[in-house]
C-alpha cells in the first residue's frame, strides 16, 4: 500500500469508528500508514546520505528538496499526537479497558492534512527528477 493510500486508509476508518469494535480496521491502516512512512523515510535518507544517486551535495541545495523536507516535518508534527494516542488505545484494548474515542474526528482532519502534504511531497520530487528549480552551480 502506498503511502498516500494508507494515510487515506487511516483517515477512512477513523472517521468510519463508532465504537470498540472498528479498532481492529483503525489500528491495521494505522500499521500500513507505519510501515509505509518508515521505508519512505529510510529509503530517502539512503539516497540523500547513502552515496546512491546524486548524493547530499545535490539535495541539500535544491530548493525543491527543501520544500519537500518541510512538508515532511509537518506530517510528523501533525503525527505526534495521533500516534500517541492509537499507542494508549491499544494499550487500553490489550487491558480490556474502553479507549476513549471522542477524538478520533480531529485525527481524520489530520489525516487529510497529512495527505495533502503527501501530494506536495510528490510534486516536489517530481520536479526535482524533472529539473525544475534545479540549481545552476
Amino acid at each position: 500500500m502506498g503511502s498516500r493510500a494508507s494515510i487515506i486508509a487511516r483517515t477512512r476508518a477513523l472517521r468510519r469508528l463508532s465504537g470498540q469494535a472498528d479498532l481492529s480496521r483503525v489500528f491495521l491502516a494505522d500499521n500500513g500508514w507505519g510501515v509505509t512512512a518508515v521505508i519512505l523515510i529510510v529509503t530517502g535518507l539512503m539516497r540523500v546520505f547513502g552515496g546512491l544517486e546524486k548524493g547530499a551535495d545535490y539535495y541539500l541545495h535544491e530548493p525543491l528538496f527543501h520544500i519537500k523536507m518541510a512538508a515532511l516535518v509537518l506530517i510528523l508534527i501533525l503525527e505526534v499526537a495521533p500516534m500517541m494516542t492509537l499507542i494508549r488505545w491499544r494499550i487500553a484494548e490489550r487491558k480490556g479497558d474502553t479507549p476513549d474515542l471522542s477524538r478520533a474526528g480531529r485525527f481524520a482532519r489530520i489525516g487529510h492534512w497529512q495527505s495533502i502534504l503527501l501530494v506536495v511531497m510528490v510534486f516536489a520530487a517530481s520536479g526535482m527528477a524533472r529539473g525544475v528549480g534545479a540549481s545552476t552551480s
